[in-house]
C-alpha cells in the first residue's frame, strides 16, 4: 500500500494526472483553445520543477515503481520534451477548422503514461503504463480525423500496438512461469544457471525483445512506423518520435541491465543482429524517401539501432553513453519535427523536399536551424550528435563490438547523404516566387526553435555540463 511518505516520490505522475482532469473540466465549462495550451505548458513546467523535490534516491514506491535518479533523469527528459511539443502544437492547430482542446488532454495522458514507464519497477505498473500511454496516441495519431491518411495512420498504430502488447504480455508471463517473480530489482535473483538455458525462459525473453522492439521501430518491426510519421500531425510524430521511444528503452535499458550476466547468449545475438539490421535499413530505406517525415522516421530507426550498440555494451560507460545519445537524440528529433510544425500553415504542412527548395532565401534563420540539426543527426563536429556518436563508439570499442562498432560507422556515413540532400534543397535557389512558408509567427515556438539551436551547439562544444548531469543521476541503474 502507498503511504503519505511516499506520495511525494510521485509528484510528477500526480500533477500529471490533476492537470488532464482540469483540462478537461475547463472543456465542458467553455471551450479555450489558449487556456488548454498555458495550462498544459504550465502543468509540465509545474511537474518538471517537482522533480528537485524529490530528493531520495533507489526508493520504492510499492513493489510497482522506483525513485532513483536513473527515473528522475528520464522523467525529466521527457516532461521536457512534451513541453516543447505542447508549446509547437498551438500555432499547428490554431488556425485549423477543428475542436483542439481534447487534444492536449491526451498528451498530458501521453506522458503520464510514458512518464510511468520508466519510474516502473514491475511487470503489471510497465504494462498499465504503457497501455495509458498508447490509447492516448491512438487518438493522437488520427486526431486529424477530417484527414484519411491520419485515420489509416492511426489504424496502424492501433493494430501494432495491439499486436506488440500482446506478445509482450505473453513474454512476461511466461518469464513469471519459470521465475515465479515480475518485479525487475528482484528477478536475476531468482534466475538460476538452469532457468537461464530453459527454453520457455529464452522464449519468454524473445518475446519482450519483439514487443518492446514493436515500441521502438527496430527492424524487422518497423513495418508501418514510416506510414504513422507520415500520416500523424507533425508535433505527434515528434512525440512518437522521441517520447514513446525514449520510455521504452529506458525500461528496456533498466530491465536487461538487473539481467545482465543471467541471460543465454543467443538473446545477446538476438540483440545484436537487431541493431545492425536497424542501423543499415533504416538508413538505406531513407535514401529512397522524397517525404521529409519519411526520412526521418527512418532515421529514427537508424538512431534507436545506434543506441542497441550501448546496450549491447553492458557497461557503465554504455549507460553514460546511451542516456547521452538518447538526450542529442531528443533535441535532434524535436527541432526537426518542431519545424516542419513551425512552418505548416492551415492546409499546407510541408511534406515532400520540393517544399522545403529555396527556405534560405525566405527564411534563412529557419534553415540554418533545420542544417545544424540534420549535421547533428548525421553526427558532423561541433554538433551535439556527434559527441552522442563519439561516446557510442567508445562503449563500443571498450567492450570489443567491433562489428557492430565498423556498422555504426558505415551505416552513419551512408545517413550523411540523405541529410545532405535536404540541406542542399533548403539553399537551392528558386527562381519562382514561394507563398507556402505561411507559418512561423508564433513567438514563443520560435524561441524554443532557438534554444535548440543553441544547446546543440553547446553539447557539441561543451559536452561536459551534460555529462556532469549524467554523472551525478545515473552512477549506476
Amino acid at each position: 500500500m502507498i503511504n503519505g511518505a511516499d506520495i511525494h516520490l510521485l509528484l510528477p505522475e500526480i500533477i500529471l494526472g490533476l492537470a488532464a482532469i482540469v483540462v478537461m473540466l475547463s472543456i465542458a465549462v467553455k471551450r479555450c483553445h489558449l487556456f488548454a495550451h498555458i495550462f498544459s505548458l504550465a502543468a509540465f513546467a509545474l511537474a518538471f520543477i517537482s522533480l528537485f523535490l524529490i530528493h531520495v534516491n533507489g526508493t520504492q514506491v510499492t513493489d510497482l515503481f522506483i525513485t532513483d535518479g536513473y527515473s528522475r533523469f528520464f522523467t525529466g527528459l521527457i516532461i521536457a520534451a512534451a513541453f516543447f511539443i505542447a508549446a509547437i502544437s498551438y500555432p499547428y492547430f490554431k488556425t485549423r477548422d477543428i475542436h483542439k482542446e481534447e487534444y492536449y488532454i491526451l498528451l498530458i495522458l501521453a506522458t503520464l503514461g510514458a512518464v510511468s514507464m520508466v519510474i516502473s519497477n514491475h511487470f503489471i505498473s510497465f504494462f498499465l503504463s504503457l497501455e495509458v500511454m498508447s490509447v492516448s496516441m491512438y487518438s493522437l495519431i488520427a486526431y486529424l480525423k477530417n484527414d484519411s491518411i491520419g485515420i489509416e495512420a492511426g489504424i496502424k498504430y492501433l493494430v501494432m500496438a495491439a499486436v506488440s502488447a500482446s506478445i509482450l504480455l505473453f513474454g512476461f508471463a511466461l518469464i513469471y512461469a519459470q521465475t515465479g517473480q515480475m518485479e525487475l530489482s528482484k528477478l536475476q535473483g531468482t534466475i538460476s544457471a538452469a532457468v537461464a538455458k530453459d527454453i520457455l525462459f529464452i522464449a519468454g525473453m524473445a518475446l519482450v525483445i519483439a514487443g518492446i522492439g514493436f515500441k521502438m521501430a527496430l527492424v524487422p518491426f518497423h513495418l508501418w512506423t514510416p506510414d504513422i510519421y507520415g500520416g500523424a500531425p507533425a508535433p505527434v510524430s515528434a512525440f512518437v518520435a522521441t517520447v514513446s521511444k525514449g520510455a521504452a528503452f529506458a525500461f528496456l535499458l533498466r530491465f536487461f541491465h538487473d539481467l545482465n550476466g543471467s541471460v543465454h547468449n543467443s538473446v545477446w545475438i538476438a540483440f545484436a543482429v537487431i541493431a545492425i539490421a536497424s542501423m543499415l535499413i533504416g538508413n538505406l530505406l531513407a535514401l529512397r524517401q522524397q517525404n521529409i517525415k519519411r526520412i526521418l522516421a527512418y532515421s529514427s530507426i537508424g538512431h534507436l539501432g545506434y543506441l542497441m550498440v550501448a546496450l549491447l555494451a553492458a557497461s557503465v560507460v554504455g549507460i553514460k553513453a546511451a542516456v547521452f545519445y538518447l538526450v542529442t537524440y531528443f533535441i535532434s528529433m524535436l527541432s526537426a519535427f518542431g519545424i516542419v510544425s513551425y512552418l505548416s500553415g492551415k492546409d499546407n504542412e510541408l511534406y515532400d523536399l520540393d517544399d522545403y527548395k529555396g527556405l534560405f532565401w525566405q527564411r534563412p534563420w529557419l534553415a540554418a536551424l533545420f542544417t545544424m540539426v540534420l549535421l547533428s543527426l548525421a553526427g558532423i563536429p561541433l554538433t551535439a550528435g556527434f559527441m552522442g556518436k563519439f561516446y557510442l563508439l567508445l562503449s563500443g570499442i571498450g567492450s570489443s563490438l567491433w562489428i557492430l562498432t565498423i556498422v555504426l560507422v558505415v551505416s552513419s556515413f551512408v545517413g550523411l547523404y540523405y541529410y545532405l540532400r535536404v540541406a542542399l534543397m533548403m539553399f537551392t535557389h528558386s527562381e519562382l516566387p514561394r507563398q507556402k512558408f505561411k507559418g512561423g509567427s508564433f513567438v514563443p515556438a520560435s524561441i524554443l526553435l532557438a534554444l535548440m539551436f543553441i544547446f546543440l551547439l553547446w553539447i557539441g562544444i561543451f559536452p561536459g555540463t551534460l555529462l556532469d548531469i549524467i554523472q551525478h543521476l545515473i552512477p549506476a541503474i
